[in-house]
């Protein structure tokens, strides 16, 4: 059962007290399609290439803060022949980065001062682990093809954790980010278009769920996007405001309250991704993640296939963001 929250209007403000300022991070080298940037704990930033389309193995990249690339490693053992991407989603408490797979189904380790992968999981037949998120003491991952969270135990055993209708996507466009929020002990969900009846088909929405004694409570959705938007990676200031990269049409970064509230949008009119003030527009924005008081978008070009537009922009917003939970037992070991 889904409660309903905050509706899309039209843009409520243009932000008056922001910049929006938007600058290049980095542009992300063949195969390109970034999707999703995580900051590491080493001051590092990570981004994998997602869905490439072609035979060339995804890759991870490597950063420092300034966008300087520093090294990069070729993702082992995928089927060419399929959809071959890797999400670089978040890390272990011993440091090493938290990958998700697609054509294997797959989620793996890698251990950035060795370069070693390991194998940790293998999701079930059918799913596209997408993005993931520690929660209290358990990692979590969106299947972006079935409406199930699943729940990843340290030894790789994967369970479903949750599953509603409301996470059942329109034609195929399904579950996407998803973040734990410690003090309000929920997760954050967002879906790209929503199939339940609850809302038009087009729309997407932001959940929350929430966690109690391992349980999952009921989806209560925050706000609805507006048509075409499809909601993707998001990220959460430490004022609790919420930072939503829009993947679809409209090509924007929308700004909510902690409640969900629309505050504004980034470019204020939406389909003018190009009017963000940088050299590349915004194209397939897929991720919100903060690095300092700038918000690092990842642009996938899923549709234009433009390489000149496959880059991470930084976007000022003025304020820091909460640093993502992890906890003291966050590692994960593949059996043996």
């Amino acid at each position: 059962m889904v409660t309903s929250g905050g509706t899309a209007t039209a843009p409520v403000a243009q932000a008056a007290e922001l910049t929006y300022r938007t600058t290049v991070f980095a542009r992300v080298p063949s195969p390109g399609h970034p999707a999703y940037t995580h900051v590491g704990r080493n001051g590092r930033v990570y981004a994998g290439t997602y869905v490439a389309g072609d035979r060339q193995r995804s890759r991870v990249f490597e950063w420092r803060r300034d966008g300087t690339l520093l090294r990069s490693w070729t993702v082992p053992g995928q089927r060419l022949d399929a959809d071959h991407g890797v999400q670089v989603a978040t890390e272990t408490r011993d440091g090493k980065l938290v990958l998700l797979e697609t054509s294997t189904r797959g989620l793996l380790t890698l251990d950035v001062r060795t370069g070693r992968f390991e194998r940790i999981a293998t999701f079930p037949a059918g799913a596209v682990p997408n993005y993931a998120t520690w929660g209290p003491t358990h990692l979590f991952v969106t299947d972006y093809a079935n409406g199930v969270v699943y729940r990843v135990h340290p030894n790789g055993r994967v369970r479903p954790f949750f599953r509603s209708p409301a996470l059942q996507g329109v034609a195929s466009f399904g579950t996407t980010g998803i973040v734990y929020r410690r003090h309000h002990h929920d997760f954050l969900i967002t879906q790209q278009t929503v199939a339940d009846g609850s809302t038009l088909p087009t729309n997407g929405a932001l959940y929350s769920l929430p966690i109690r004694q391992g349980r999952p409570g009921q989806l209560r959705r925050l706000w609805t996007s507006l048509p075409t938007d499809l909601p993707d990676g998001f990220g959460v200031g430490r004022s609790g405001r919420i930072y939503v990269a829009t993947a679809g049409l409209t090509n924007q970064l929308v700004r909510l309250s902690p409640t969900g509230r629309e505050l504004d949008r980034f470019p204020g009119t939406p389909l003018s991704g190009g009017a963000n003030g940088s050299p590349i527009p915004f194209d397939t924005p897929c991720s919100a993640t903060f690095l300092g008081t700038r918000v690092l978008v990842a642009n996938q070009a899923a549709l234009s296939g433009d390489a000149s537009h496959m880059a991470i922009l930084a976007v000022e917003v003025g304020e820091r963001g909460m640093m993502p939970w992890l906890p003291r037992r966050a590692r994960l070991a593949g059996r043996r």
